[in-house]
Order: C-alpha cells, then structure tokens, then sequence
C-alpha cells in the first residue's frame, strides 16, 4: 500500500510542478497567443490530473485528509470552470449547459461544506484548519455564485466570459503556487496557505478593471 502511495505522490508532483511551470510561463507570453493557448492546454491537463491523484491519495489509509480533499477539488473546479468559460465567447451558445451548471453547483455544494466546516470548527474551537475551512469555503462560494450570475449576464456582457476565465485559471495557478510552497518547500504557516490568494486576488481585480476599460478579446 505504501508503496502506492509513494508513486500516486511522485505523479502528482510532477504533474503539479509541470502545471506550475506552464501556468507561469501562460501568465507571462501575450494572451490569446497560440503560445499563450498551448500553455494554459498543459496547465489545465497536469492541474486535472495532479488534482485528481490527490484525491485519491486523501482518503488512503493512513492518509486521510478531508481539507486537502476538497482543496483538490476546489482546483479541478477552478480548471474546468475556467476552460468552460471559453464556450461563452461564442454567439452559437445562448445559455450555459448542463456541464457548465454540474460544474459549479458541486463546487457550490463542497464550499458550503467547507464553510460549515470552518465556522463549525472555529465556535467550537476544534480542529487546526478551522480558519482555512472558512477562507477556502467562502471564496469558492463567491467564485460559484457568480458563475451562476454570469450565467444570467454573459450576453449583455460580452467580456463576462473572459473575465471568468482569467479569474478561474489565475486562482487554479494560485493553487498550484500553494501547493508548492506547502509540500513541496514544508513552509505550513497560516501566511502560506491565504497570501497567495490575497496577491493573486489584487491580480484578477487588475484584468477585471482593464477588461472593463479596453476592448481586450482572445477570440482570436
């Protein structure tokens, strides 16, 4: 068994730094580049599948963890749903789809959960991720319910679709840095986990006010 283990670890490493890699080097060329296109391909596919194995690896005897759990996927969430935000670029599409309402309405589902989990937590003082049960639960409560509303919106707003996937690609990097930082260099500090979301925040609200501003497309 711990055998197993070691190597579903090794797979998810390597695809999580892969992914890292490639959702850095996506953040750095032109966007809406082909360069730009074949990068964010990698980083959604290593993100998927590294997202996956910890899943797997999460509830291993032994190994039992519901928070990195649900962290996993929270990331394969914020990958699919910023890839599915694409599909709004279209005139052909009129509404969002099945796939686009099962995707944020479980991750709607695991944020109240996590939500719950952390306010629980922390009123009765138990438990050592209680802070960031309630961070992660919330902010993947937010990033669901506005899926929902650009869902009402995306044809009077022609850049709610772009707006939605920088803001889902950015958060899944930002997952990706975390992740790195707290397994792969061990600093497990309450900093670590929440400072990365907070500078890629400031980031998103920067592509959100110059969406507005510009007539910024990657249609092409």
């Amino acid at each position: 068994m711990e055998t197993l283990v070691k190597v579903l670890i090794y797979i998810h490493a390597l695809c999580g730094g892969l992914g890292l890699v490639s959702g850095i080097a996506s953040i750095g060329v032109k966007k809406g580049s082909k360069l730009h296109k074949n990068c964010g391909k990698t980083f959604s596919y290593s993100m998927v599948i590294s997202s996956l194995v910890s899943l797997v690896i999460a509830r291993m005897p032994g190994h039992e963890n519901l928070f990195l759990f649900l962290i996993g996927v929270f990331t394969i969430y914020l990958v699919l749903a910023g890839n599915r935000a694409l599909t709004f670029r279209y005139d052909t599409k009129s509404s969002a789809d099945t796939i686009d309402k099962t995707i944020s309405g479980t991750m709607l589902g695991a944020s109240v959960i996590m939500l719950l989990i952390g306010i629980y937590q922390i009123t009765t003082h138990k438990g050592g991720n209680a802070v960031l049960f309630a961070f992660f639960g919330g902010f993947g409560l937010y990033m669901t319910l506005k899926d929902f509303y650009t869902f009402r919106v995306f044809k009077e707003k022609k850049n709610a679709w772009l707006s939605s996937h920088i803001g889902r690609m950015v958060a899944a990097l930002i997952a990706s840095i975390t992740a790195f930082m707290v397994a792969g260099l061990h600093i497990q500090t309450l900093v670590t986990w929440i400072m990365p979301s907070i500078i890629g925040t400031f980031y998103i609200t920067y592509w959100n006010t110059k969406i507005k501003g510009s007539a910024l497309s990657l249609t092409k």
